[in-house]
């Protein structure tokens, strides 16, 4: 089951981040930061939609470019932060 939340989960932040950046594939670990994908403006903006859809706050001890820095570490976050309950 937490599998399967976690492949929702990063189906959910692949779809905002491919809604947001014009890119043809992006594979679950690689660095959004390294890939220059992500600015701190869109950072901001990922930031926001995982409180809204997800329903976690992000504090600032969580502001960590490691939390954000691709596909699998967002939803490891994301998991973390829920307190791993289903999504």
């Amino acid at each position: 089951m937490e599998v399967n939340a976690n492949n929702e989960v990063k189906a959910v932040v692949r779809n905002f981040i491919n809604g947001s950046v014009n890119i043809d594939s992006l594979g679950d670990d690689e660095n959004l930061f390294e890939k220059g994908l992500v600015n701190s403006l869109f950072a901001v903006q990922l930031m926001t939609f995982i409180e809204r859809k997800f329903g976690v706050e992000i504090g600032m001890e969580d502001l960590d470019i490691k939390n954000f820095s691709s596909i699998t570490a967002t939803a490891e976050f994301i998991a973390k932060k829920s307190g791993n309950r289903a999504l």
